[in-house]
Parts: structure tokens; C-alpha cells; sequence
């Protein structure tokens, strides 16, 4: 059984309760858009760390992390990309990369805008988690709190931070 953090659009903001929230997960997964700080360094300080740069961010973590990550994670195949859209609105390159490597969850960012649903069509699990850092028009911050035990997706949790 594998505990999963997510988090996405932290733009260089890091609330210290992120960490109470992730304390009893075993990896932390991240959608891009890290943003400046040293939130990176201690976000992999404290748990095994997954992740792709989004939109804004510097060389620095383009040159550390990938713009597409596909891996598993027990038997389950995840996919995140920073800017890939949503059921059944994919952009054109994102939708061929999904239908290619057919992972169970699709995780995405950049909307700051939580969703989590899933596509029939493709038969995989979409999951964005909003923003968790205070620069954007969103009103709440957000995490996601999920297991993967084997083939199975269970125990998702939406988190609500303090606004922004």
C-alpha cells in the first residue's frame, strides 16, 4: 500500500501545514509549477518526491524534472503533465499521450481548479489539485490525499487549506 500526497501550483509558497497533511504518506507528488523558494528542497527533504515543471518554472527544475512523467506506482500506471486539459477536454498532444501509455490516473495542473473525475472513454482517472500556493485567481488552496494498494485507487481526500 502506497500513501500519495498531491499538490500542484505551489508558485513559491509552501504553508507549514502541507507537511501535518503528509506526515503518514509515503511519497509526495507534484504537478508542476513549483515557482521560486526553497519549498522544492524541502518538500524532497521530507518524502520521496515525484514530479514535472510546469509553465513557470525556472531552468533550474526544467533540468530536474521532466515535462511528462509516466511511472507505477504498484500496478497502477500514472501519467502527470502540467498542461494537459481534462475530460474530454485534453489538448491535442496530451490526449495522444494518454491513449499511448494508457495509465490508470492522469494528474494534471495549471487550472488551479480541483478536479478529480474520471474518463470513461479512456479509462483512467483524472485528478488535478487545485492550486496549494497563494498566487492565482482561486479562492481556496488544495491537496489531494489518496491510496494505491495493487490495482486499487481508494481513500481520495480533498484537503482545504486556509485562503489565499
Amino acid at each position: 500500500m502506497t500513501r500519495i500526497g498531491l499538490l500542484s501550483d505551489t508558485h513559491g509558497y509552501l504553508d507549514d501545514s502541507i507537511l501535518e497533511h503528509f506526515q503518514h504518506c509515503d511519497e509526495i507528488w507534484h504537478a508542476g509549477d513549483w515557482g521560486e523558494g526553497d519549498l522544492l528542497e524541502k518538500l524532497a527533504a521530507f518524502k520521496p518526491l515525484r514530479s514535472v515543471y510546469g509553465n513557470i518554472d525556472s531552468l533550474a527544475i526544467r533540468n530536474r524534472f521532466p515535462e511528462v512523467l509516466l511511472f507505477d506506482c504498484e500496478a497502477v500506471k500514472v501519467m502527470i503533465k502540467h498542461i494537459g486539459g481534462y475530460p474530454p477536454k485534453y489538448n491535442t498532444a496530451t490526449k495522444k499521450q494518454i491513449k499511448e501509455a494508457q495509465p490508470q490516473i492522469f494528474i494534471s495542473g495549471h487550472s488551479h481548479i480541483l478536479k478529480i473525475m474520471y474518463d470513461e472513454q479512456l479509462a483512467c482517472l483524472h485528478m488535478n489539485p487545485g492550486a496549494a500556493g497563494k498566487q492565482g485567481w482561486h479562492k481556496v488552496r488544495t491537496l489531494i490525499r489518496f491510496t494505491i494498494d495493487g490495482k486499487d485507487i481508494s481513500n481520495c481526500e480533498v484537503i482545504e487549506l486556509a485562503g489565499r
